[in-house]
């Protein structure tokens, strides 16, 4: 009788071969510098400008130097609206007439975006890669839609009813003035030992 786990034990060895391989090249790359932009992501041939991003690298939006944040946010956007039509995305996965104002949105987005150019911009890939990015793109519009958006899925921006917290100097202040959980300053005491 043949061994059950057999075809699982080789799926393993299979995906331990393209996790080595994918080390030996990122390895390669640390190496050359290249992380860091020896081929700027929008020179050329491309059809970007003179942007130093590699393709695929991560994007933090409030960090991305004003010089280039609005052609790689244009950039963003067509991706965007060209996978919500690739993917026939409804207005519960993703309102249309306002994803960009929810910023964990934008994150989410921006994550799935990177990870579509590292996993289909790699030419070396051994299909791993788009094969697990569809399972992220799957998760995320998911959780976008479950998660973030609220009545805007009605197709209509609904800002949520809450606090901002990044607003208020004095409740940073007093926050970090009670000190961490069990300090001994007014922060929350150590639970007893039993």
């Amino acid at each position: 009788m043949p061994d059950p786990l057999g075809p699982l034990f080789a799926a393993l060895e299979s995906i331990n071969g393209e996790l080595t391989s994918f080390a030996a090249r990122l390895a390669k790359l640390e190496d050359s510098n290249s992380v860091r932009g020896s081929k700027p992501a929008g020179s050329g041939e491309d059809g970007g400008g003179d942007s130093a991003r590699v393709r695929g690298a991560p994007v933090v939006w409030h960090k991305v130097e004003e010089d280039v944040r609005e052609e790689l946010w244009a950039e963003f956007t067509a991706w965007v609206i060209r996978m919500a039509d690739v993917y026939e995305l409804t207005t519960e996965q993703l309102p249309h007439a306002c994803w960009w104002e929810h910023g964990a949105v934008v994150a989410e987005l921006t994550a799935l975006w990177t990870g579509w150019e590292s996993a289909f911009g790699n030419e070396e890939d051994a299909a791993a890669g788009p094969y697990l990015w569809h399972d992220a793109w799957s998760r995320g519009i998911e959780r976008i839609g479950r998660t973030w958006l609220g009545e805007c899925t009605n197709g209509y921006h609904q800002t949520k009813s809450r606090t901002v917290w990044g607003t208020d100097p004095a409740y940073r202040k007093k926050i970090i003035e009670a000190g961490p959980p069990g300090a001994g300053n007014g922060g929350p005491a150590k639970p007893k030992a039993a």
